[in-house]
């Protein structure tokens, strides 16, 4: 007997995987084909609140970081954002990898929904990140300093094997914590994996695109000698390293194990996924 036939007769269902990573497979799927069956006008505004949320996370750090000067303190604090995020069912762009490519290669959904949700939702992270920091310098205006020492430790950071590492563990980082997210139905489990998340991203200081952008346009808005031009050559290295974290370390090797699945699943889906939709 083979070792599939063997799994089969063991477990409780006919796939070829456990039936927990089955289960947890379909979850993943049907929540990325609703993510991306969104109309422009959701995914914006979705992104948008995406962006004020994870700022509530850093207006949290940066308030433990001017009381204790502690990264890991503050990072723990951070994690409300991130527990924001999730609760909220808001849009960070760093957690539209596994979850929609899975639907993209169940062919439960498109190529092009898939570029329309990442482009919209990571425009609208920004915008709604900007305009929140700009109210929190104005209400802290205290807070200077630690928005100063952050944003020189990424725009100062140059373009090094240490920083490209730093950008490729955010982005591996975020992308497992989805995962595990949707492989669990306990809200309290999926809170403390949010509180995890944002401990590891900000408290070892890592290179996110969107969360550390909001940084450094605090410290723009409060004066700092920073500009835009200095925002975007950091942006440019740590947004694709991020995507080179989350889908080769994290989002392959997941589609590779469930391969047979994702076969089954196309069997089974229609041959246009914009027109069922």
């Amino acid at each position: 007997m083979t070792s599939d036939k063997r799994r089969r007769q063991l477990g409780d269902n006919a796939a070829p995987v456990e039936e927990e990573i089955e289960e947890s497979f379909d979850r993943i799927v049907e929540d990325g084909a609703q993510r991306l069956a969104r109309s422009w006008t959701t995914m914006l505004v979705t992104g948008t609140f995406g962006g004020l949320e994870v700022g509530v996370g850093v207006m949290a750090y940066l308030a433990v970081m001017h009381e204790t000067h502690n990264h890991l303190l503050a990072g723990l604090a951070f994690g409300i954002g991130m527990v924001a995020l999730l609760l909220a069912k808001s849009e960070l762009f760093t957690e539209g990898f596994l979850v929609p490519i899975a639907a993209v290669a169940a062919k439960e959904a498109s190529v092009g929904q898939l570029i329309k949700l990442w482009g919209s939702t990571l425009v609208m992270n920004l915008v709604g990140g900007w305009v929140f920091m700009w109210i929190v310098v104005k209400a802290f205006p205290q807070w200077r300093p630690e928005l100063e020492d952050a944003a020189r430790y990424f725009v100062e950071a140059g373009f090094t094997w240490q920083s490209i590492c730093l950008a490729i563990l955010a982005g591996s980082t975020i992308t497992l914590m989805t995962r595990m997210q949707q492989g669990t139905d306990s809200d309290v489990a999926k809170m403390a994996v949010a509180m995890a998340d944002g401990f590891i991203l900000v408290g070892l200081q890592l290179f996110h695109s969107v969360l550390d952008s909001l940084l450094i346009f605090g410290a723009i808005h409060a004066g700092v000698p920073i500009g835009y031009e200095d925002w975007l050559g950091w942006f440019g290295y740590t947004v694709l390293f991020n995507m080179v974290g989350g889908l080769l370390l994290v989002t392959t090797l997941r589609l590779v194990r469930n391969k047979d699945l994702i076969r089954e699943r196309r069997e089974d889906a229609p041959e246009d996924p914009d027109a069922a939709r």
